[in-house]
């Protein structure tokens, strides 16, 4: 390896100007909520298009204040992929609701109409009588879902859409000759984010929800703060709670860290899109791997750089692949373990057959992908992926 750096599979970008912005955040009159917070949030709003954005703790505390605001509960279903991270099951079991797994399209990991209306049939069957609340469409990769398709169907059951979007700050869609943007929230009630390290601008930890309805808006910011609220008339310390909420607030300095990065999102996702477009030059024509599937609608700002890998027909385990790739200096990682063959939920629901999200399992590998990546580090994981191979 030498000289050469270790490559991550991802990893923040953080250059003098964010720590000149969170120096003087520590200089000023608030460390916890102050003024850079509504700045954050209203910067945010305007960058994906969404007349709303509250912001929380971090992404799975997003998903969670999503599920409160909906009023999901004991008794309702929520449907989830299984190819995610763990929060976006998780969220529906924090509020008593039960999760009910959606298979994925193989080629891109994505919840389709298709998947979604399989996993709707089953959720009638194994629980006859309860009402599906929220579908939770995860944009894998920073790959746009269907939204219209899955949107109608949800409501054809009563349900909504909230967007798990941490992977997708910046893509794009078009439905229909329209472009939109991912966090608009114009086919759901919600959309979050996080804003975790290796995504696409970093606060540390920190999340985001959107939408375009000034009342959820409001319950969110509610909810994020134990509950309070200040009456408009009496004394200036009064406060009410009506309900318990929960600490999700999102510190001014990380807020300031936050605004700050959010000034190079054009910036980043232009990088990411070129170094997206170098790796699919250089793996074109490569034997035993294909780049994970990207639907015609979708023109993503890639936050996971995913090659679909035939292991068996390559003859090398994806472990031993890995390996190789680090030694080389190389990092790698699975995106994601198939949810519903986690303990907790296989013991909660039994063994599931959903063989799209099993035959993405069996063969995703994420490479490394970061703005701060040289053309030549796309050539130099493409050539150790090359020689691990063989």
């Amino acid at each position: 390896m030498g000289d050469l750096p270790f490559l991550p599979y991802g990893r923040q970008s953080i250059d003098d100007d964010d720590i000149a912005a969170v120096t003087e955040a520590l200089k000023a009159d608030y460390l916890t909520t102050g003024p850079r917070v509504e700045a954050f949030e209203a910067a945010f709003a305007e960058a994906v298009g969404a007349p709303h954005a509250v912001a929380c703790s971090n992404g799975t505390a997003a998903l969670h204040l999503s599920m409160l605001a909906l009023g999901v509960g004991e008794g309702d279903l929520a449907i989830a992929p299984s190819i995610t991270f763990l929060a976006t099951a998780n969220c529906a079991r924090y509020v008593g609701a039960e999760v009910v797994f959606a298979d994925v399209d193989p080629l891109s990991g994505l919840m389709t109409p298709q998947t979604l209306a399989e996993a709707l049939a089953r959720a009638a069957i194994a629980f006859p009588g309860r009402p599906v609340r929220a579908v939770l469409p995860v944009h894998l990769r920073g790959e746009v879902c269907d939204l219209p398709g899955l949107a109608d169907l949800a409501a054809g059951a009563g349900a909504v859409l909230v967007e798990d979007a941490p992977h997708a700050l910046g893509s794009a869609m078009t439905f229909g000759n329209v472009t939109e943007r991912v966090g608009d929230a114009r086919h759901s009630a919600m959309a979050t984010f996080s804003f975790h390290p290796v995504k696409t601008i970093a606060t540390g930890e920190g999340g985001m929800i959107t939408t375009r309805d000034a009342a959820t808006a409001q319950r969110l910011r509610t909810l994020r703060s134990h509950g309070m609220v200040r009456p408009e008339a009496g004394d200036p310390w009064l406060y009410e709670m009506a309900e318990p909420g929960f600490n999700y607030r999102l510190p001014d300095i990380l807020c300031a860290l936050g605004l700050s990065q959010l000034k190079k999102l054009p910036a980043f996702a232009s990088r990411r899109r070129a170094l997206a477009a170098r790796y699919a030059e250089r793996l074109a024509g490569l034997p035993h791997m294909a780049l994970a599937a990207s639907p015609a609608w979708s023109d993503p700002v890639l936050h996971l750089l995913t090659v679909l890998i035939d292991f068996e027909a390559a003859g090398v385990s994806r472990r031993a692949v890995s390996e190789r790739l680090a030694a080389k200096g190389v990092g790698s990682q699975v995106h994601y373990i198939p949810v519903h063959r986690q303990p907790y939920y296989r013991d909660r629901y039994g063994a599931l057959d959903l063989p799209g999200a099993e035959a993405w399992y069996a063969r995703c590998l994420s490479l490394p992908l970061y703005p701060a990546m040289a053309d030549t580090d796309v050539d130099r994981v493409v050539e150790a992926l090359e020689g691990a191979l063989r």
